[in-house]
C-alpha cells in the first residue's frame, strides 16, 4: 500500500512540516482551513486547500472526516494537538476505510489519560511516580498516603495535561480545605494522587515501532526547560545522563510500547531525579513539537517514518545520533512580565540563517497574532557537531532574529543560553537545571532587570517598505477551494478607495481589545470580542477550551482591557479581556468547565446595551 493523498488535520507550522514531507514523497497534500488561515503559509504550500464549513474548526471531527471522504484522501495525518489524541476520531477514520497515521485507537485508549497510563506502566513493569492509580475521592486517603511518602503531593485530574488540573498540597490542613474533590465531582472528572517531585529533569525518548515488531529509540531528549509545565527549549540527545540511565530509558520505552502493541511514532516521558530515580510520566501517541531535534541529530524524517509505518512498512535501521541539536520555541510571550501573552500584527519578521539553522514556522510578516490559537510563532532548531557548538550557534541565531509588532521570548532564551547552570555540568558531571529552574530563578531575574531599567518589553515600531509592482497575486476562495489569482495592478481598484484590497490585505484579523476595532466574528466570537449575532456586552469563547480561572464576579465594574476569564487550549493559556468599560451582570460558566467556540463566558452591562435598555 502506498499513500498518495494525505489530508492533514491541522494548521500552522506542523501542517507545513507534513506538507513538505508529502511533497518529498510525491504524495498530494490536502489541507482544511478556517478563515483566519486562508493566507497561511501551510495553505499556500499545500497541493489542495479547502475551507471548513462555516462554524466548524480543526476540532470538528465530523467536518474533517467528510472532507477526507469528498477529497478522496487515502490517509489522515493529525499532526499534534486538536484531534491527534482523539481515539474516537481515529476509529471514525479507520471505519471509513481511510488510513490513520498514528497508533490504533485501542493503544490510544490505554495511554489516553493519567489513570490508564499509570495502569499501563504498571503492567509493563515500568515504575510511575509513586502514587495511587485508583480514583481518589476523599482527604483521608491523601493524608494516609502523605504519612508514608511525605509532602508535597499532587492531586491530578485524569483528563488534564500540560499542568492543567493539578493541585499541589503541602500539609494536612491544605488537604482538608482543598476544593479539588468538589470541583472534580462537579466537573465529572477523576482524581489520582502522586508524590509531587520538586526537583527533576524531564527526559524523553523518541520512539518508533512498526507492525512487524521492529522497535527503535531514535534519540533521547531533554525537555527540562519549562514554565507552567510547558516546554520552551529542548535538546537531543539528552546530555550528561548518569551511567546506565540511557539503557534503562530504552528498555522501559520498549516495554511500554510492546504492552499496548503500539504501532507508529511515540514519545515516552520520564522524570530523572538528582538521586537517580527514573519515574514514568506518560506516552504521547503522536508526533511531538520537539521532534525536530531528533531528526537533526539522526538525519531521520520522522513524518516519513510515520507514513511508512502506516503503509505497513518496516522501520529498518536508523542512524545513531551524531552531534547535538537545540530547539528554541519562539512564543508571543513577554519574559519581563512573567511570560504574559502578547498579541498584535507582526510588522517585521527576520529569521536567522547559516550553518546549522532550521526554521519551522507557520507565520509570515503581516500576520496578526490573536488569542485564538497557541502563542508559538516558530521553532528555531540549531545543530552543531557538539553541544558547545550548538549553543554558540543558538546565541548567534538569536542575535539575527527580528520580530517586531509583538513581544517574543527571545530575551529569555538568550538569558538561558548564557547561564553556566545550563551550559556546564557540575563537578559530578550532572546537569543541575530542573523543570522549575526557569520559573524559580530565570524569570524573576528578568523581571527585576526590566523593573530596574525602566523598560516594559514593548515592541518597537517597524518601518514600512513598499515596492512597485506591475502585477499582483490575490488569494481567492472559489466554491470552497483556496486558489491564487494574478491580475495587472489597478484592475480591481473600485471607485470607493475604502473598499479596495491588496494582495496581503486580507491577512489581518481583528485584534483583541483594540479601541474601536471590535468586529463580530463569523466563527462564534474571539477572545475579548463580542459573540456573533448576540447583544452587545456578551463575551464568547473563541475556541473549544477549558475554563481555568474566572477573574471577575457579578456586579463588579471593569475597564476596557481588564482580564475576565482564562482559558486553556492546546496546553496554552488564553486570556479573555473586556472590550469595553462596564459592569459584570452574569457569568454562566465555572472553572473546570469545557466550553465550545461561541459559548457565552460573560455578560456585561455596557454603555451600548444600557442605552438600548433605556
Amino acid at each position: 500500500m502506498t499513500l498518495s493523498r494525505i489530508l492533514i488535520a491541522n494548521r500552522g507550522e506542523i501542517a507545513l512540516r507534513i506538507v513538505r514531507t508529502a511533497r518529498d514523497l510525491g504524495a498530494t497534500s490536502i489541507l482544511p482551513y478556517t478563515p483566519e488561515d486562508l493566507m497561511s503559509p501551510a495553505a499556500e504550500l499545500a497541493d489542495e486547500a479547502y475551507a471548513l464549513p462555516e462554524g466548524s474548526s480543526y476540532t470538528d471531527a465530523t467536518a474533517i472526516l467528510e472532507m477526507a471522504r469528498t477529497t478522496g484522501a487515502d490517509a489522515v495525518h493529525p499532526g499534534y494537538g486538536f484531534l491527534a489524541e482523539d481515539a474516537d476520531f481515529a476509529r471514525s477514520i479507520i471505519k471509513a476505510g481511510i488510513t490513520w497515521v498514528g497508533p490504533s485507537p485501542e493503544a490510544m485508549d490505554a495511554l489516553g489519560d493519567k489513570m490508564s497510563a499509570r495502569a499501563t506502566a504498571e503492567r509493563a513493569e515500568v515504575a510511575p511516580v509513586p502514587g495511587i492509580t485508583d480514583s481518589v475521592t476523599d482527604a483521608d486517603t491523601v493524608i494516609r498516603f502523605a504519612a508514608t511518602h511525605g509532602y508535597p503531593v499532587a492531586l491530578k485530574r485524569t483528563d488534564g495535561g500540560g499542568g492543567r488540573g493539578i493541585t499541589v498540597l503541602h500539609n494536612d490542613d491544605e488537604v482538608r480545605s482543598t476544593p479539588a474533590f468538589e470541583s472534580a465531582a462537579l466537573g465529572g472528572g477523576t482524581l489520582i494522587l502522586e508524590r509531587f517531585v520538586t526537583a527533576a529533569r524531564h527526559i524523553e525518548t523518541q520512539c518508533a515501532r512498526d507492525s512487524h515488531g521492529g522497535f527503535a529509540v531514535v534519540s533521547t531528549r531533554d525537555c527540562s526547560l519549562q514554565r507552567r509545565n510547558q516546554k520552551l527549549l529542548e535538546e537531543a540527545p539528552a546530555p550528561f545522563l548518569p551511567e546506565g540511565v540511557h539503557d534503562r530509558l530504552v528498555e522501559a520505552s520498549r516495554r511500554l510500547l510492546e504492552t499496548v502493541d503500539y504501532v507508529g511514532v511515540a514519545t515516552c516521558e520520564f522524570l530523572l531525579t538528582p538521586e537517580g530515580d527514573l519515574w514514568f510520566l506518560e506516552v504521547n501517541p503522536r508526533l511531538q513539537v520537539e521532534h525536530c531535534v531528533s531528526e537533526e541529530v539522526t538525519g531521520t524524517d520522522l513524518v516519513e517514518v510515520q507514513l511508512r509505518i502506516a503503509e505497513g512498512g518496516r522501520l529498518g535501521e536508523l542512524n545513531e545520533p551524531r552531534g547535538h541539536s537545540l530547539e528554541l520555541r519562539i512564543t508571543c510571550e513577554d519574559p519581563a512580565r512573567g511570560l504574559a501573552p502578547s498579541t498584535g500584527a507582526i510588522t517585521r519578521l527576520r529569521w536567522p540563517a547559516g550553518p546549522g539553522i532550521r526554521i519551522e514556522s507557520g507565520v509570515t510578516e503581516g500576520d496578526v497574532v490573536t488569542p485564538m490559537f497557541d502563542p508559538m510563532l516558530a521553532k528555531i532548531v540549531v545543530t552543531g557537531a557538539s553541544r558547545e557548538q550548538a549553543i554558540a550557534r543558538a546565541r548567534r541565531a538569536l542575535r539575527e532574529t527580528v520580530v517586531e509588532g509583538v513581544t517574543v521570548c527571545t530575551a529569555l532564551h538568550a538569558e538561558v543560553l548564557g547561564r553556566p547552570a545550563f551550559t556546564t555540568p557540575d563537578e559530578a558531571g550532572r546537569l543541575t537545571v530542573t523543570t522549575r529552574w526557569i520559573e524559580h530563578e530565570v524569570l524573576p531575574d528578568l523581571a527585576d532587570d526590566a523593573a530596574s531599567s525602566g523598560t516594559d518589553g514593548s515592541p518597537s515600531a517597524a518601518d514600512t517598505v513598499t515596492s512597485p509592482r506591475t502585477r499582483s497575486s490575490y488569494i481567492i476562495e472559489l466554491n470552497g477551494r483556496r486558489m491564487q489569482l494574478t491580475l495587472p495592478d489597478g484592475i480591481l481598484a473600485p471607485s470607493n478607495p475604502a473598499r479596495s484590497f491588496s494582495p496581503r490585505g486580507n491577512r489581518a484579523q481583528p485584534l483583541r481589545g483594540r479601541p474601536g476595532g471590535a468586529t463580530r466574528s463569523t466563527r462564534g466570537g474571539s477572545g475579548g470580542t463580542e459573540a456573533a449575532g448576540s447583544e452587545p456586552g456578551v463575551i464568547a469563547a473563541p475556541m473549544q477550551a477549558i475554563v481555568t480561572r474566572i477573574c471577575v464576579e457579578p456586579g463588579q465594574q471593569v475597564l476596557q482591557g481588564d482580564l475576565l476569564v482564562v482559558l486553556e487550549s492546546m496546553k496554552m493559556e488564553n486570556y479573555v479581556h473586556a472590550l469595553n468599560d462596564g459592569t459584570i451582570s452574569e457569568i454562566p460558566v465555572s472553572a473546570g468547565r469545557t466550553v465550545s467556540a461561541g459559548d457565552v463566558l460573560v455578560r456585561m452591562h455596557t454603555p451600548e446595551n444600557s442605552s438600548e435598555e433605556d
